[in-house]
């Protein structure tokens, strides 16, 4: 590697998204907004930018389960092709896109995202792609893979979010990182 140091952003969409629109209801029974406004847009690769604090980005990669017309309705339809649209957008902004499936049976739920996710944190440590993993995400699934990365002397970077922080990650990350709603509008449009 370069004298630069070198990160790899790892975005966990499905994770961000609901950490983004979820209301949370506090003991006291107030219900908290969430963090971004309905209709806000997200620019996610000023972000990973702001992130990187002018190191080299090796990559942004951005993980989702891909939404199907499993039952040929217009609800069905409009949720694929506003997907596509969205992802398609992140493709622009020169966002890496890894698509994982979405399994529909008692719950709707991602299927392969943390595994990929895994693997590339795992391959890049293992390749000297680079020094540190921006992660976004809060899934404790990843554990195995960052204590790996940790082993290969790579640094882990947990990113989080006020309303969806994991104690695990900020417990054995090298770097913590929570976000709240005002921290949020300098990358909304």
């Amino acid at each position: 590697m370069g004298s630069k140091e070198k990160v790899l952003v790892i975005i966990d969409g499905g994770n961000t998204y609901s950490a983004f629109h979820r209301v949370v209801v506090e003991s006291d029974g107030n219900k908290k907004l969430p963090l971004l406004p309905k209709g806000a847009k997200f620019d996610y690769k000023k972000f990973a930018e702001y992130l990187a604090n002018e190191r080299e980005i090796v990559a942004i990669k951005y993980y989702i389960g891909i939404v199907r017309d499993t039952d040929h309705t217009e609800k069905s339809a409009l949720m694929v092709s506003n997907q596509q649209k969205f992802l398609q957008k992140l493709e622009n902004m020169g966002l890496i896109i890894e698509r994982g499936r979405i399994v529909y049976d008692h719950s709707t739920r991602e299927k392969g995202v943390d595994v990929k996710m895994a693997i590339d944190m795992v391959i890049g440590a293992s390749e000297n792609i680079y020094h540190s993993v921006i992660l976004i995400s809060s899934d404790t699934d990843l554990m195995p893979a960052i204590n790996f990365v940790q082993l290969k002397n790579k640094k882990v970077e947990y990113v989080g979010f006020s309303n969806r922080t994991s104690t695990a990650l900020l417990k054995h990350s090298d770097i913590q990182r929570v976000f709240s709603e005002t921290d949020l509008t300098q990358f909304t449009f």
